[in-house]
């Protein structure tokens, strides 16, 4: 199954307002972080629901663009946003439809290890950034959060496991600077007392520690030179 077939899917069923409510917990203090200023073009890669996009709007973001590879995921978002200042289309990771150094930001969460090149992508996004925009790519599925790696068992599209040495190799390869790396805690989600477990989700208290609170969402900041 492609990408885009995957992420039809879940849009029919309505997959895409949970993905919302779970990213949220650490999309927020990624977007936070964001040094947009009034006026500014942002992209948001992988948008599903467009609520990044939406939240940017609220800081003063002057236009936002949200591109993703599933048909239905954009037209949902469309139907979620009430501001002419977002635009939402159908799109390729490795070939994005801007013109070189036309943005000042992209964002991504929980989408990047979708590309079927990644490399190539991050080429594609130092392409469109204007000098000093950045990339801000949340991922949480990368090698050191061993508890996510069972998700590639759950979804038919192939996901790049890359380590956080990797994220800054791979972004310094395509002529981005990494600025910094950082995991963001989910603190939100709510961990039982040791009694409560073995779960139907989680073995033992220690692996959701590891997944919520030690290693969160990988944050790698890159910036166009």
């Amino acid at each position: 199954m492609s990408v885009r077939e995957e992420f039809d899917d879940w849009a029919a069923s309505g997959r895409d307002r949970g993905m919302e409510d779970r990213h949220w917990h650490t999309a927020k203090h990624v977007l936070a972080r964001m040094p947009v200023e009034s006026g500014d073009a942002v992209l948001d890669l992988g948008t599903g629901s467009g609520y990044a996009l939406r939240a940017l709007r609220e800081r003063g973001v002057g236009r936002g663009y949200g591109l993703d590879g599933a048909p239905e995921m954009t037209r949902n978002a469309r139907g979620y946003t009430d501001d002419d200042a977002i635009g939402f289309l159908v799109g390729d990771f490795d070939d994005l439809p801007f013109a070189d150094d036309s943005l000042d930001h992209v964002f991504s969460m929980e989408a990047f290890y979708y590309a079927s090149d990644p490399v190539h992508t991050l080429e594609e996004i130092r392409r469109v950034l204007k000098p000093g925009g950045t990339f801000y790519c949340a991922v949480n599925f990368f090698e050191e959060s061993e508890t996510t790696h069972a998700w590639q068992e759950n979804i038919s599209v192939e996901m790049t496991l890359w380590s956080r040495a990797a994220y800054r190799e791979a972004f310094r390869e395509a002529g981005l600077y990494v600025a910094e790396q950082d995991a963001v805690p989910d603190r939100e989600i709510d961990i039982p007392p040791e009694s409560a477990f073995p779960t139907d989700d989680w073995d033992s208290r220690e692996e959701m520690i590891d997944r919520y609170r030690t290693w969160g969402t990988l944050l790698t900041v890159g910036v166009a030179p």
